[in-house]
């Protein structure tokens, strides 16, 4: 799940069909004004409701609590899932398959920390590199729990120089960052302790960690805060197997099947709680959307859903699902659109920065991405809902989209990330708090969203999905022709209205009429 950042855009690109209307802060509970646009974005906007995607968060929260609170890849939570959303869409006349890919698992050999004869589970992260046999043994180290514990250089200063186990709060920023940092400052190994209730396990490290990292319970880590200087060894290791799972691909019988509209969400959760929020959110939202839209829609270009597994393990399906196409295949698909997490709690409104106009971080994504920030962004803004930039910063399933030359974006309501003051004074919510304060733990239920957020960003995706099925012209580097008729409608009724202009000026005067 990608990390927000806090950087405010200079001003967002509207959608050409959205030009010209007033910015204005809507209230959550006026209805919203939609912008012109195709009869059949207009439409399918307005059949997606909150109170549709809340019946599939319900089922999603209901499949959890029968299989053990969880909906993780490799359980029956997440078969369940994948069956409910697969059935729901056969009924609705799309073509729908289920692939299957694998995933790694990785099987515990060793995985404690002992702090002078104090020993705790110590589970390493996806993507983490290993301890040797017999473990790393160092002082153990104590990081500051400030806001944004291990998220800057300066919280690592002064570590010893034969080298440290570093125990750092959850929270704030991504688990790699502070790895990172704590590399960079010459650390052996990371301990990263859980900042909400349970253990710290099935969550991924990501690209590039160099150090062993692994999570440990909230109880103790607070055991272990106590104990700063103790000599601590730390034993991590595992090896891996392959397991198969499933992604659900939907696709309308409609429209061109070369120039196609793909939008996709993860569908699975970590192994600590159900995942509403990240990633029901994102995944319920695109079912309702589909079903509205309907497997038979009339566009034309065709409209593919994708609901991804593994995405918690290192965005494993979708990226094995884009690997597994030819060329050409990959060259029917016009753009991606990305959906993963839009209801956080402490909600912020980020759309992906297709352009790189923030000049942060990854860069600007393929060609048209620019213009798919604007679409999402345009919507938002005119119907009063300012957003912000975030980066591809590679931790959700726009990733091998991106790779592969796929003009990609989407929306985000932010995770592990804190809000700031000036963004609660914009959004609402609270300054200092995270935007998900149970991202990736056992309360992220259905208590854990914002609900105004879901609503507000279902009317976007639905908008901007309809829009992309009627025409890809401007992603394709095209004007669109809607826009090209509306500019010569215009200039041929200028040239109307001169040459009308000018007769009346050099025509007689009839008897009776004054001019």
């Amino acid at each position: 799940m990608s990390s927000p950042r806090t950087s405010v855009r200079a001003g967002a690109v509207l959608l050409a069909a959205c030009a010209g209307l007033a910015f204005t802060t809507v209230p959550a509970t006026a209805q919203v004004q939609l912008p012109d646009g195709p009869a059949l974005a207009r439409n399918l906007t307005k059949k997606v409701t909150a109170s549709g995607i809340n019946r599939h968060l319900i089922a999603l929260q209901r499949i959890a609590d029968k299989n053990n609170g969880t909906r993780a890849v490799g359980t029956p939570g997440f078969e369940q899932s994948v069956d409910y959303v697969a059935g729901l869409l056969r009924g609705a006349g799309f073509e729908v398959s289920t692939p299957e890919f694998t995933y790694p698992v990785q099987i515990s050999d060793a995985a404690f920390a002992d702090a002078g004869g104090t020993k705790v589970d110590a589970f390493p992260m996806e993507e983490s590199p290993q301890t040797p046999v017999g473990g790393i043994t160092g002082p153990l180290v104590t990081i500051p729990q400030d806001a944004t514990p291990g998220c800057e250089a300066s919280d690592f200063a002064g570590l010893p120089t034969q080298g440290a186990i570093v125990l750092v709060r959850r929270g704030a920023c991504t688990f790699n960052q502070k790895q990172a940092n704590a590399a960079a400052a010459g650390a052996k190994a990371v301990l990263v302790a859980n900042n909400v209730d349970g253990q710290l396990k099935g969550v991924t490290l990501g690209e590039g960690g160099v150090l062993p990292t692994g999570g440990v319970s909230k109880a103790d880590g607070d055991t272990l805060f106590g104990k700063n200087g103790v000599t601590t060894t730390v034993d991590m290791r595992f090896h891996t197997v392959e397991k198969p799972a499933r992604n659900i691909i939907a696709q309308t019988t409609t429209g061109r099947k070369n120039n196609v509209v793909m939008a996709g969400a993860h569908l699975d959760s970590v192994e600590a709680g159900p995942g509403i929020n990240d990633n029901g959110s994102g995944s319920a939202t695109l079912l309702e959307t589909a079903l509205q839209l309907g497997g038979s829609p009339k566009v034309n270009n065709s409209v593919r859903f994708a609901w991804w597994g593994a995405e918690e393990l290192g965005l494993v399906g979708s990226t094995k699902y884009v690997q597994s196409l030819s060329f050409d295949q990959q060259l029917d698909i016009a753009l991606y659109l990305n959906f993963d997490m839009t209801a956080s709690p402490n909600a912020a409104y980020f759309v992906y920065d297709g352009d790189n106009s923030d000049g942060v971080g990854s860069g600007e994504g393929p060609y048209g991405s620019a213009q798919i920030e604007s679409a999402l962004a345009g919507f938002l803004n005119t119907t009063g809902v300012p957003t912000e930039g975030t980066d591809f910063d590679g931790r959700s399933d726009y990733g091998e989209f991106i790779a592969q030359g796929i003009p990609a974006g989407g929306l985000f309501t932010g995770a592990e990330g804190i809000k700031t003051q000036a963004q609660a004074d914009k959004w609402g919510g609270q300054a200092g708090v995270a935007y998900d304060k149970c991202y990736h733990s056992k309360c992220d239920n259905l208590g854990n969203l914002d609900r105004v957020a879901l609503d507000r960003n279902a009317d976007a995706i639905a908008w901007v999905t309809a829009s992309y099925a009627i025409s890809t012209e401007d992603i394709n580097g095209v004007p669109p022709k809607n826009a090209a008729a509306k500019a010569a409608k215009a200039a041929a009724r200028k040239t109307l209205i001169k040459t009308q202009t000018s007769r009346v000026k050099t025509a007689p005067v009839a008897h009776g009429v004054t001019a």
